[in-house]
């Protein structure tokens, strides 16, 4: 499904493409990578994103070098639109313009969803997505993450643990739960509320 920024600039393919090189720009990949890292897998986009990575080129925003007998391909840092582009990028992957994390939902039964990090432009987060799920379906995981970082244009750091863990940890005052817990965040699902407030109550 196409967003704002989608039709803004002609494709999902184009738009996408630009953001894995805004993200990634003190690295170099060859097509191959760019077509699995951005999930442009079947005939029609894989044929579309060739033409993409050769206008793109072709208009200075992305370079190339050989390396062992590879095309590789990395951004251009001083094009003229960098600091723009980049700007952009950083809106347009802030929760809760991400659409792909309403499918948290589905892992399973979920008890807490909590995004920091790359969600919410906080490069200091320790990690970028929080999950606390009882019976989670780690498929459907696998999957979601893979969309996500297909959709961010950038690889997640994430942290998941069922219900009787994050008890756990909240009892014992576990330092990475509660720096995530006072840091930058934003909340997708919270079922436990009241066992959060009551840990912190306790901490004091």
């Amino acid at each position: 499904m196409k967003n704002d920024l989608d039709f803004l600039f002609g494709s999902r393919v184009r738009w996408r493409m630009i953001k894995f090189f805004m993200l990634n720009e003190k690295e170099a990949f060859s097509a191959q990578e760019i077509l699995e890292k951005n999930r442009f897998e079947n005939g029609e986009t894989k044929k579309e994103s060739k033409k993409v990575l050769a206008s793109l080129e072709k208009a200075k925003f992305i370079y190339s070098r050989s390396q062992k007998g590879k095309k590789l391909y990395y951004l251009n840092t001083r094009s003229p639109f960098y600091n723009e582009l980049k700007g952009l990028v950083i809106k347009s992957n802030i929760y809760p313009q991400c659409k792909q994390l309403n499918r948290v939902r589905n892992l399973g039964e979920v008890k807490l969803a909590l995004v920091a990090g790359v969600f919410i432009n906080n490069p200091k987060s320790k990690t970028d997505i929080l999950l606390v799920v009882d019976n989670v379906s780690r498929a459907k995981l696998k999957h979601l993450i893979e969309e996500l970082e297909a959709e961010l244009g950038k690889e997640i750091n994430y942290s998941l643990m069922d219900m009787q863990e994050f008890k756990y940890r909240l009892k014992m005052f576990d330092k990475f739960i509660f720096e995530l817990l006072e840091q930058p965040h934003e909340i997708v699902i919270n079922k436990v509320e009241n066992i959060i407030k009551e840990a912190k109550k306790m901490r004091r």
